[in-house]
């Protein structure tokens, strides 16, 4: 496929949430024959619900009661198709796999079997999407991802081998493309004990930046409900707009200070292999998106605004830092030791404030107990909760004069509890308290977007 254009396109859960909604996307599919290659997420609302069964410890009837919510979302979907029966086969397999996996994690608790749990619901959106193509005359076939989507086995945010993933997409899965539509799954991957994996929630996008870069794809394009990539949160600022085009670097920055709409890790194997990514919606498909390329025409000072909330600002003080080395490597020793990743950090004679994400979800405090008393044996520490990261993406904003007044004088009444500027030429970040975020990105919107 490597001399013909091959667009991967990928599909959110909303975007096979049902049949209503497959169909929209198969009709997609059927108007563009550049797309060969599908990746789906599991139906929305079956995440959730092997979530549950993944992480908590249940009784037999609420194992039995969730897993039959799963049934009906599924079936909703196989009613509709003149194969039905033989899907519906295939659906159960998928189910008494997935009864057998919730009765063994009930007892085990392992990461493993939690695994094996959650790549459920993308085996059985793949199986039901491919039947859906099928429906309106489109040669559409299931693919395992797992056979070629080799990981470690660091299960819940397992890491793909590169190189693995590209012999084995040459071998088995693009002599395929030049047959038929294929349809797979996105998140999970297998590791050398023949295991499954996932990449982490959310991870479909990635797998399918993964996959487009392996198969030497033209475009990928990311299908998901809203028109595209916006200035802002348009749940906070209705005077949002939908952004035509993004460079990759704006977009990277913009995926990784909150906005929801990309994966953080999407747009890393499409800027190395420079594959053009477009944000579409699968409701309305006529109604445009974002490309996102590595060369745009437009290169406004600002051109979003990105929030993400539930931060925790750590800041480690000693006299002992005063002139001298190596304090800050033992501080991230420390962090490395305990897996922890630093969004931002800025620093003065003797102390250091450092930024953490704590994401919704989350089990467990990122900055729990045993990091603290670590942190302790050297310095003071002060842990804060409840803060909110905003993001101002842009060009040039490492060296655009006004750049202070035009942010901060419209939000003077605001505590600004740490600024990050001058690193990138893309973002200018600051924290504020989480009750003040929504009113901050909602006055700065209005004010830097006239």
């Amino acid at each position: 496929m490597s001399n013909v254009a091959l667009t991967v396109a990928k599909f959110g859960g909303t975007s096979v949430a049902d049949h209503p909604a497959m169909l929209r996307c198969a009709q997609i599919i059927k108007s563009q024959p550049e797309t060969r290659l599908v990746v789906v997420s599991a139906s929305a609302g079956v995440t959730n619900h092997l979530v549950t069964l993944s992480q908590q410890s249940l009784s037999l009837e609420e194992r039995s009661d969730i897993i039959e919510n799963i049934r009906t979302i599924q079936k909703n979907i196989t009613q509709h198709l003149a194969d039905e029966e033989p899907l519906n086969v295939q659906i159960e397999d998928v189910l008494s796999n997935l009864t057998d996996l919730a009765t063994q994690q009930n007892t085990l608790q392992t990461a493993q079997i939690g695994d094996a749990i959650l790549s459920c619901g993308e085996q059985m959106s793949s199986i039901l999407f491919a039947a859906v193509l099928r429906s309106i005359d489109v040669d559409g076939a299931a693919f395992d991802v797992r056979d070629v989507m080799r990981t470690n086995s660091l299960y819940g945010k397992a890491v793909v081998d590169l190189d693995e993933l590209s012999n084995n997409c040459e071998q088995f899965l693009s002599p395929l493309l030049a047959k038929q539509v294929i349809v797979t799954q996105g998140f999970i991957g297998r590791d050398g004990l023949g295991n499954t994996t996932t990449l982490g929630r959310g991870g479909s996008d990635y797998s399918a930046a993964l996959l487009a870069e392996a198969t030497r794809a033209t475009n990928l394009a990311i299908w998901t409900d809203v028109v595209g990539i916006f200035t802002t949160d348009p749940r906070i600022a209705s005077s949002a707009r939908a952004i035509p085009e993004i460079s990759f670097g704006e977009a990277a920055e913009m995926a990784t200070f909150g906005a929801k709409i990309l994966h953080p890790a999407t747009l890393i194997p499409a800027m190395r292999s420079s594959i053009p990514v477009f944000v579409g919606s699968s409701r309305e498909p006529e109604a445009g998106g974002t490309q996102i390329r590595q060369q745009v025409d437009s290169k406004p000072t600002y051109r979003s605004i990105a929030v993400r909330k539930e931060q925790t600002l750590v800041t480690v003080k000693s006299p002992a830092m005063l002139h001298a080395s190596g304090f800050l490597a033992k501080v991230f020793s420390i962090l490395a030791k305990h897996e922890l990743s630093v969004d931002l950090i800025t620093t003065s004679e003797i102390s250091v404030a450092l930024t953490f994400d704590n994401p919704t979800g989350s089990t467990q405090a990122l900055i729990n107990k045993a990091v603290v008393e670590e942190l302790e044996q050297l310095c003071e520490v002060s842990v804060e909760h409840g803060l909110s990261l905003i993001a101002i993406v842009g060009n040039g904003l490492d060296r655009s004069s006004g750049l202070g007044s035009s942010i901060f004088n419209n939000i003077e009444d605001i505590n600004i509890r740490l600024i990050c500027h001058g690193a990138s030429a893309n973002n200018l970040c600051f924290l504020v308290n989480e009750n003040d975020a929504n009113n901050v990105v909602e006055t700065l919107h209005d004010k830097l977007f006239v």
